[in-house]
């Protein structure tokens, strides 16, 4: 698939997208497309994998019904061991739009097998391997939502349009072209991101910072044992990485279910095999779900600021992701316990980089203790990176990045960047273009000063400051205005005096003509 008919996939998916507008919620619609974006892609592997395995037999997946039921029985073991799951040639998503159609039978009631289908892929996956990556998966996609409709009968209506005009797009698996319809997936959430306002970032980082951050984290990196993002979302961040190193396995965990269901997805929608890739569901701070693991890369986009239980909770209290560093972050911002629970979770030869909004560098109490340690006892930060503003869903604040390496080569400062100047301005959201990124990179790699852009700050500089990293203590964009002349002030002053007096001289001339008083 070239990159023609990658836009041109995407173009087809947005829509059909938009032609759900005016019949669905706009916060609602985007779990069917992307649901049913997903059934027909399980579909067309389940039909690729069948096919392989019948080659020697003289026989398609679609013949089989018919014949011996072993064929199915047979089908559905090695099906479940390799893909994860199953479905009968019966329960393909072809199959279900030649119903929808009235082209296997008279009955296009389609609703009732659909729900069937859904639960079906689910069930196939109990008590193996896969169980985890495929319970709920498709729970959003409620087919008994009145938003479909109010009878039946209209729900059914909205549902084969969907269907039919979704089968219509050839999705081309070909192995080495599998990213195409991952890419194109994650443009839809992109898509779907920018007009969902504020709660898009529940979900979704902008495809420019995640593009930033998986540059930043993988300098020096060809091959990683383990990448972990504790905020996942639909899991972009982590599927970026990709473009970088070569990552066995990924793990994420993140509090949204819808998030859950779309960043399992997104990781098997870029083949990424179940085996290969973990996601849980709940909450990071509170609920830990890997505990004892520890990964070479981390990447996150934190929800900024987030409210949490911190020391009143007397668990979290005594947590080892906690309690070294003095403090806990306090109850109204949350931004520095995920960066001390990213920093456990980090392998001896790990690297990580996480957003967070600027309040992080300076903000005294809790948070300042908890920063002076991380710098003075820990030595794990090693870049300050500030972004322009409104680059992100749901807040128009600036927000900057972090680096932090457990095995620190350049451990004797921190490097600033002030990047927040260089972007484009977007309709309703400004981003980052291709040069803006590689500038930030190329800077961050060669780690010298430049002036009012970037500055190698020595440890000891930073003491003197406090602990206190606001990027303008190190980085000096002031820029000095020309030195004022005194004489041509005067001169211009003059020239406009005398531009006055001839302007008055007119104006009485025409009052004298009329017989009128002068206004001065």
């Amino acid at each position: 698939m070239t990159s023609d008919q990658k836009r041109q996939l995407e173009k087809q998916l947005w829509a059909i997208a938009n032609d759900l507008r005016g019949k669905i919620n706009a916060d609602e619609y985007k779990n069917y497309i992307l649901g049913f974006i997903f059934y027909k892609y399980l579909s067309e592997k389940q039909i690729n994998f069948a096919n392989k395995r019948l080659a020697s037999s003289q026989l398609t997946y679609d013949q089989i019904l018919d014949k011996d039921p072993k064929y199915i029985e047979m089908m559905q073991k090695y099906s479940v061991e390799d893909l994860g799951f199953f479905l009968r040639p019966d329960e393909i998503f072809s199959y279900l739009v030649a119903r929808a159609k009235g082209e296997k039978g008279n009955n296009r009631f389609i609703l009732e097998d659909l729900k069937r289908i859904l639960n079906t892929i689910e069930q196939t996956s109990r008590a193996t391997e896969s169980e985890e990556d495929f319970t709920g998966l498709f729970s959003d996609v409620d087919l008994t939502s009145t938003k479909l409709g109010k009878t039946e009968n209209a729900k059914n209506e909205i549902i084969s349009e969907i269907l039919i005009k979704l089968n219509e797009i050839d999705f081309d698996l070909d192995q080495s072209q599998s990213d195409m319809l991952g890419d194109a997936y994650e443009y839809l959430i992109g898509e779907f991101a920018a007009g969902a306002g504020k709660k898009a970032g529940e979900f979704y980082t902008p495809s420019q910072v995640s593009k930033l951050l998986a540059k930043l984290v993988t300098v020096g990196k060809k091959q990683v044992r383990s990448a972990y993002d504790p905020t996942c979302g639909s899991g972009s961040l982590l599927l970026k990485l990709r473009n970088h190193v070569e990552v066995s396995d990924y793990y994420g965990q993140d509090n949204t279910h819808t998030a859950f269901n779309l960043a399992r997805m997104n990781m098997m929608l870029h083949d990424v095999p179940f085996a290969r890739f973990d996601i849980k569901h709940g909450d990071t701070l509170t609920d830990d779900q890997f505990p004892k693991e520890k990964f070479e890369i981390i990447v996150a986009n934190p929800p900024f600021s987030l409210t949490w239980k911190g020391e009143k909770d007397p668990v979290l209290a005594q947590d080892d992701r906690f309690t070294q560093y003095g403090r806990l972050a306090p109850k109204s911002a949350a931004d520095y316990a995920f960066i001390t629970h990213m920093l456990y979770h980090l392998a001896d030869n790990g690297q990580m980089a996480v957003v967070v909004p600027h309040g992080v560098l300076f903000r005294s109490g809790a948070e300042g203790t908890i920063r002076k340690y991380i710098i003075e006892k820990q030595n794990v930060l090693d870049a300050v990176i500030g972004l322009p503003a409104n680059l992100f869903f749901g807040t128009s604040i600036p927000a900057c990045i972090l680096v932090f390496h457990k095995c620190r080569k350049h451990d004797q400062d921190v490097f600033f960047i002030d990047a927040s100047k260089e972007f484009e301005k977007g309709k309703n959201q400004n981003y980052l273009k291709d040069e803006h990124i590689q500038k930030i990179f190329e800077t961050y790699v060669k780690r010298e000063d430049v002036d009012k852009y970037a500055h190698k700050a020595p440890l000891s500089e930073i003491q003197e400051n406090d602990y206190n990293l606001n990027i303008p203590r190190y980085v000096d964009t002031f820029e000095e205005e020309e030195p004022i002349d005194i004489q041509d002030v005067a001169n211009q002053l003059k020239s406009l005096q005398k531009e006055e007096g001839a302007l008055q001289a007119k104006i009485k001339s025409f009052c004298d003509e009329l017989k009128i008083d002068t206004p001065f």
